[in-house]
């Protein structure tokens, strides 16, 4: 093993579309069902509101990215502005939250595989899909962007291809499934365009932050990127976009084809919506694309966590073996331990394979939350910090700041209060107080002198454009 620094060998294609694999996967192919659900074709708010504050959260991060492009992103820049305990409770939480969602991911794949073998046990696809996903991340990483790269456009092509079919069939009225498709679909069945009110739109929250949550595996980019000065700056400024478009626009398409009542609770909608198209092999194909976007998405979620336990090394918040690199340059402890984490996912899929879905994405929502949090803290510290002492600009500044920061902050805390209204958010609720109090308690017990001191991190600053 060698124990050099991490490599700059991504370019701005790959980082763009590793943060496009994290976010635009389970949430959107699968989980989506849960939202129409909860809220009808109003669930189209949901995803703007979502969308607004994860941009919010985007531009907080790339700022800070841009300023200090280190390994471990927003845990250590949270030690630097806030506190070292919060900045290791944000990248322990950030780690957590990434297995979580690869159990869901992990889940999602072993439902998608029993549409072909309906005999074959979950788990054993699930097996697999661990296999795979920690051998792909054993590669060099510039292999690795290559690789999600490619898994990461079949995702874009389909959603692309869904949102052109779908006009011109809304266009020219062809009939989906015995149903005519155009917008009224999304006023003209069982309750109109918001059945459950406004109540129905706030419920819907949990599963939608979900959604875009590991949006902010960009910043993990920033320690390893050719140029995070240039590359930094202009993946922020179209990943939210573009991932704010293809769910509200895939999903708006969607609800004019068929009505939102036709989407049943547990099953992809995409999956749904081409059966209707009476072409078998059409169901087959967006089903694979689906297992191809949850295998991606646990290809990015490995490689955020693996980063991110390597940055809390760094700032002796970790054992220091998980700075050894392999000869390939990965931090492949990291991997080892994802790796193992997703293995106890499978023990709980095998105790409750009905709610595990529900359940670890209310948990991940959480950590979520905690995360983005703590970045927009962060942020908020160091922009006061550079006004205090006159430093100069990042060039990438957080627009209407300090009001985004705030604005955002109080849609974190009302999630939370969400998350207390239903079954699986309250569990997500007692798994996180849990979850804090242990980390607190290995804080105190395990973090030496020199983790508990604030980071001074590298600092370099982009020219206004």
């Amino acid at each position: 093993m060698s124990s050099d620094r991490l490599g700059r060998t991504l370019s701005l294609r790959h980082i763009r579309f590793i943060a496009l694999g994290t976010a635009i996967g389970t949430g959107l192919f699968y989980g989506s069902s849960e939202t129409i659900q909860a809220a009808g074709p109003a669930v189209l708010v949901a995803y703007l509101v979502a969308g607004c504050a994860a941009y919010a959260v985007m531009r907080a991060l790339g700022e800070m990215a841009v300023r200090h492009p280190v390994a471990g992103s927003f845990a250590q820049y949270t030690s630097r502005y806030v506190s070292p305990f919060l900045g290791f409770l944000t990248g322990w939480t950030f780690t957590f939250e990434m297995i979580v969602v690869a159990v869901a991911d992990m889940t999602a794949a072993a439902g998608y595989m029993g549409m072909w073998y309906p005999d074959t046990p979950g788990w054993v696809w699930m097996v697999a899909a661990i296999a795979l996903i920690c051998g792909l991340n054993l590669l060099r990483v510039k292999v690795f962007g290559e690789l999600e790269f490619w898994f990461t456009l079949i995702k874009i092509v389909t959603i692309i291809a869904l949102i052109a079919g779908g006009l011109v069939l809304i266009v020219l009225g062809v009939s989906l499934g015995g149903f005519d498709p155009g917008p009224h679909n999304l006023f003209d069945h069982a309750g109109g365009f918001a059945p459950f009110g406004v109540w129905g739109i706030v419920m819907s929250l949990g599963i939608v932050v979900f959604s875009f949550g590991g949006i902010e595996t960009l910043g993990m980019t920033a320690g390893e990127t050719a140029d995070p000065a240039r590359a930094i700056p202009k993946a922020v400024n179209t990943v939210p976009v573009r991932i704010l478009l293809f769910y509200v626009a895939t999903l708006a398409v969607i609800l004019m084809l068929i009505p939102w009542t036709e989407i049943g609770s547990g099953e992809s909608p995409f999956v749904q919506v081409f059966a209707k198209l009476g072409v078998p092999a059409a169901a087959h194909i967006i089903n694979f694309v689906v297992l191809t976007a949850a295998l991606s998405a646990m290809n990015s979620i490995t490689y955020a966590a693996s980063r991110t336990m390597y940055g809390l090394a760094e700032q002796h918040h970790a054992p220091a073996v998980f700075t050894r690199l392999s000869r390939s340059g990965v931090p492949i402890v990291p991997v080892a331990i994802v790796a193992g984490c997703t293995v106890v996912g499978l023990g709980a899929y095998l105790l409750i394979p009905d709610q595990l879905f529900l359940v670890v994405a209310s948990i991940a929502t959480f950590a979520t939350v905690l995360t983005w949090a703590s970045i927009l803290l962060a942020h908020h510290g160091m922009r006061r910090e550079m006004a205090r002492t006159g430093e100069p600009g990042t060039g990438f500044p957080m627009p209407l700041w300090p009001w985004t920061d705030v604005v955002a902050l109080a849609f974190m805390a009302f999630v939370v209060v969400i998350l207390a209204f239903t079954e699986s958010g309250r569990t997500a609720l007692v798994v996180g107080a849990i979850w804090i109090a242990l980390l607190s308690a290995a804080y105190a017990l395990f973090v030496r002198p020199e983790g508990r001191v604030r980071p001074q991190l590298e600092t370099r600053v982009l020219e206004p454009r």
